[in-house]
Parts: C-alpha cells; structure tokens; sequence
C-alpha cells in the first residue's frame, strides 16, 4: 500500500465499542482539525477488517474490545500495519496495562473521561511528529542524537528554547490547527476570529509561521478592498 506520512491531513481509525463515546471521540478529533476519520469499528473483528481496507495513519485504541484485549490488538497492528500508529483511549488505569501499552509501541496513552484539551495536545504532538518523520525521510540522511531526541519526545528545540518575544507556543498550535481545517488559506481576520484575539496578534503569528516555512501566504482578491494575505499549510 502507498502511503503519504506527509500528507497534510492524517486518517483516523476509532476502535470503541460503546457507540456514544466512539461519537465523542470523533467529534473531538475532528474538532482538532488536521485529521479525518475514515472509520469506528465496535470489535476486533471489524477493526481488522477496516484496517486492511482502507488507508489508517493513526488508530485510537480502546483497551476493552469484546472479542479481543485491545493490547493484543494493539500488537497486531504493530505486526501488520506497520505504517499505523496507535493511541490508547481507555477507562484502564493499571499500571501493567500502561506498561504493556507502551512496551507495545502506543504513541500515548489517554484516560477516560477523555479531556480535549489533553487529546488536542497529543494530537498536535502527533501530527508534529508525522511531519517532523517525512521530512527526515526526504533528507535521506543518517539522523543525529538531537534529531532523534526530538522526534521522540514531540518537541522542536528551536520553538521551545529560542521562541521569540511575543510568541506563545500554545497560541501558535492554535492558529496552525485553524489553517489547517481550511484549504483555500485564511486571511489574518479569519483567524483572530476563530481564536479570539486581534488581527494584529493574528497576523504576527501567522507571519512568524511563514519566516518558520510552516505556512505559505498568496494574495487573496476579494470583490471589494485591497487584496490580503491569504495563509495555508506549507505542504
């Protein structure tokens, strides 16, 4: 199967057997922005199924599946589905469970009730590692030390230690998960807007984003007015 680890929006498998909570799940993801979810499986046998059908980037893993333990499921995707990642969603707090989950190879793991906050955090750090991946695998080079520590603990040394005056981390995430829910870019109004700030606030994060290569800016010619910049997601 050909797979696109850059591709701008990531496919999402729910694995829950309790139908309101896969709706929850669902929501939450897509609310995040940058993920779509191509299908929720009830047991292990549909999860199976779907998973060779369709083209899944990331599975969100329930650890209670009626006719399989979501650890042994979690390792046939690993076995067979190696291009997948996983994320443990589940009401289990033992600590051998977390063990296994992450002896297992789950990207993280996350306690019911799920928060979103705590999901958006993880699905950021996520898809910052997908593309921080891709783009190691275009160099075609041997990695060093600080760019190994840096795709496995989900962090970018430039932005957590050098970030300049006026740039918050967080807000930058937001701003980026707003971009990228639109395709056709977004002027600096449309996201002070979606995030509650002022344009200008707006504006200088989006512009940090461009001097950073994350994001692209073209001209946006409305029917009244100057044109405007709009950005998008540098692919």
């Amino acid at each position: 199967m050909n797979r696109k680890p850059d591709a701008e929006v990531y496919k999402v498998l729910i694995i829950e057997d309790d139908v309101k909570i896969a709706e929850i799940n669902r929501r939450f993801v897509e609310k995040a922005g940058g993920f779509d979810i191509v299908g929720i499986a009830t047991d292990g046998a549909q999860a199976k199924e779907l998973l060779e059908i369709l083209t899944v980037d990331l599975v969100l893993l329930d650890l209670y599946i009626p006719d399989i333990n979501g650890l042994e499921l979690l390792t046939y995707i690993h076995r067979h589905h190696g291009e997948t990642d996983v994320i443990m969603i589940t009401a289990a707090k033992e600590i051998e469970a977390v063990r296994e989950a992450v002896k297992g190879g789950a990207f993280d793991y996350l306690v019911k009730p799920l928060v979103y906050q705590r999901l958006q955090e993880t699905l950021l750090k996520y898809r910052s590692y997908r593309i921080r991946l891709a783009q190691l695998r275009a160099e075609g080079k041997q990695i060093n030390q600080e760019q190994i520590d840096r795709l496995l603990r989900g962090e970018d040394r430039k932005e957590t230690s050098y970030m300049p005056t006026g740039i918050d981390k967080l807000t930058l995430e937001k701003i980026v998960s707003v971009i990228m829910k639109e395709q056709d870019g977004l002027t600096a109004e449309n996201v002070a807007k979606e995030i509650g700030a002022s344009r200008s606030t707006a504006r200088r994060y989006l512009e940090y984003l461009v001097s950073e290569g994350r994001l692209k800016a073209d001209l946006s010619y409305g029917t009244v007015g100057r044109p405007e910049r709009a950005y998008r997601i540098n692919p």
